[in-house]
């Protein structure tokens, strides 16, 4: 069991509890925390003079007080009021590890909240019951307001969940694992949604499968290397140290581990004209260097958000509330447009090298489009295309999100980082680049077909029987849409992970 202490959540453990529905705990000391601040909350409440969030309105109407024997209303009306989002639902894996993010914010004691409702949350997430979430209509300004206060809804019983295929109210699925709904007090309808737990939480998913596709880019780049004839000599440690670039250097390694030794590489390598390949093939490194150097960054910035204190006023053991803006979510908002443009740009060049592979003019003596018979058949005309469709949506969606700002709440919310549509497009951008990889890695099979009798490294030829585990040699034309999302699957569930486990990201 994964025991939340508010400190030391990492990306690892959102996927094992999002994905492989780990079950999660409250640590003992996290559990001391939160009573000591919610000692605090509760003299504030018995004091009555003004304090933002326990005994005030909200935004705009913070000088409006509230008085005592309203407070459970007016956190119940706050949660209410707030679930405006709209669109589709997110998924359950983005809403679990919400669910979990929420939790360990709480769990840090700075949002003043009775532990029962940590413990709440963490009973629906072990018992599989997960809130039916918008995706839209955050700005991540005072935080994700309006996705959390969906999840705060069938936390209280009032919104709608799902458990399993069933959906239904919340208070009604919560009756069926055997739970109650929480009655909020002072304070906990703006701890519970006072955050930037839902972008956290979705580019938090992305993030890991984007550190996974990485590793895919170089299995796929050493595959079409081979496919076509073309030279490591470009991967030569000398080359890297000469710039000093640390992710260029470790791309190139890792491809010179993926490449050697092979029988491909010895047939050309004395008496080829060419004196060096195309930018597709040549500056993999100057390319999925820079976005390994971008990718450990925002993997840094997620994880310590992952810890974050986000909630507003903070409650200190001390006595003392602090008002700040620790809920405004440009850090990870901006990082998520980071990740976006390393999308684009590890599926522009893939897409680049696709079109050499069953390009006639370019492919080495392979057959035009890798078809068996070419103008009976197209092969893979198409599948280039649908790469192509991609790749050039990755660079739309690669304009960044964060640096747009609408003023929002009276104009007092007067800056915001629109995190959440930076995270959901980099979710979108995650997606394509996948599928541009399959592209990739089925057309270059297809071009190993025709280098026999022989064989590539170890490696390739590992990733070659991947290939085909999934997707069947070309006898003829034949619908590639389905071969596309088998392969696309598999590397989504890891499949070609352990070709490139030397490297740590």
């Amino acid at each position: 069991m994964l025991q939340l202490d508010g400190r030391s959540l990492r990306i690892a453990d959102v996927l094992a509890v999002a994905d492989h529905r780990m079950p999660v705990g409250l640590a003992a000391d996290a559990r001391a925390r939160m009573e000591a601040t919610r000692r605090v909350v509760q003299a504030a409440v018995d004091h009555g003079a003004p304090v933002y969030g326990v005994n005030t309105g909200f935004g705009k109407l913070s000088e409006v007080t509230i008085a005592t024997p309203q407070l459970a209303a007016l956190q119940r009306n706050l949660v209410r009021s707030h679930a405006a989002g709209v669109g589709d639902a997110l998924p359950e894996r983005e809403v679990r590890a919400m669910m979990l993010l929420r939790a360990n914010v709480l769990a840090t004691g700075y949002a003043g909240a009775r532990a029962s409702v940590v413990e709440r949350l963490l009973d629906m997430l072990n018992a599989g019951v997960w809130a039916v979430v918008p995706e839209q209509g955050s700005v991540g300004a005072s935080g994700d307001l309006a996705p959390l206060a969906h999840l705060a809804l069938a936390l209280i019983g009032e919104g709608p969940a799902r458990l399993g295929d069933r959906e239904g109210p919340s208070a009604e699925l919560l009756q069926v694992v055997g739970l109650e709904p929480v009655v909020l007090e002072a304070k906990e309808g703006l701890a519970l949604i006072n955050g930037t737990q839902a972008h956290t939480a979705v580019a938090s998913l992305a993030a890991a499968e984007l550190t996974s596709l990485w590793r895919v880019a170089h299995v796929a780049t050493a595959m079409s290397l081979e496919a076509l004839l073309g030279t490591p000599d470009a991967f030569d440690v000398r080359i890297q140290n000469a710039r000093g670039q640390i992710g260029q250097a470790e791309s190139a390694a890792l491809l010179r581990t993926l490449l050697m030794p092979s029988e491909i590489r010895e047939s050309h390598r004395h008496g080829d004209p060419r004196v060096q390949d195309a930018y597709a093939l040549r500056c993999v490194p100057q390319v999925h260097g820079p976005a390994l150097d971008t990718l450990r960054f925002a993997r840094g910035i997620i994880d310590r958000e992952l810890n974050a204190a986000t909630d507003n006023p903070l409650v200190l053991d001390t006595g003392e509330l602090l008002s700040g803006g620790n809920f405004h979510g440009q850090a990870v908002g901006m990082v998520s447009d980071f990740l976006a443009i390393i999308c684009a740009n590890l599926a522009v060049i893939s897409e680049r090298r696709t079109d050499r592979l069953v390009h006639p003019d370019f492919n080495q003596g392979l057959p035009p489009f890798l078809a068996a018979s070419p103008g009976l058949e197209s092969g893979h005309m198409m599948t280039q295309v649908s790469a192509a469709a991609l790749a050039s949506e990755c660079k739309a969606l690669a304009h960044p999100h964060s640096v747009d700002s609408i003023p929002t709440d009276g104009n007092k919310e007067d800056v915001v980082p629109m995190a959440m549509g930076a995270a959901t497009r980099l979710r979108r951008s995650v997606r394509n680049l996948r599928h541009v990889l399959a592209i990739e890695l089925i057309c270059a099979a297809e071009g190993l077909e025709h280098r026999r009798p022989l064989r590539s490294s170890d490696a390739v030829e590992q990733a070659h029987a991947l290939v085909r585990q999934h997707v069947a040699r070309s006898d003829g034309d034949r619908p590639p849409g389905p071969d596309i999302t088998r392969l696309a699957n598999a590397i989504a569930s890891g499949a070609f992970d352990d070709l490139t486990s030397s490297v740590v990201i």
